[in-house]
């Protein structure tokens, strides 16, 4: 595999007060994902979690 073909398939969400929904980032790794959305959450009523997205056509797709 070479950099052109490294996927990031975690991604941080962002729903604002009004529910709209805004993609942050997109990561390699569910833990590095969920550590930007730990440190992104804060007092205010903004939410911050976590999606995998779906490998695209032609990829094998696994969890782990």
């Amino acid at each position: 595999m070479n950099d052109s073909t490294i996927t990031l398939p975690w991604l941080v969400v962002r729903q604002d007060d009004n529910g709209n929904r805004y993609s942050v980032g997109r990561y390699a790794t569910r833990a590095e994902a969920q550590k930007i959305a730990e440190s992104l959450d804060g007092p205010d009523t903004q939410l911050y979690w976590v999606e995998r997205i779906e490998q695209s056509a032609g990829g094998a797709s696994s969890e782990g």
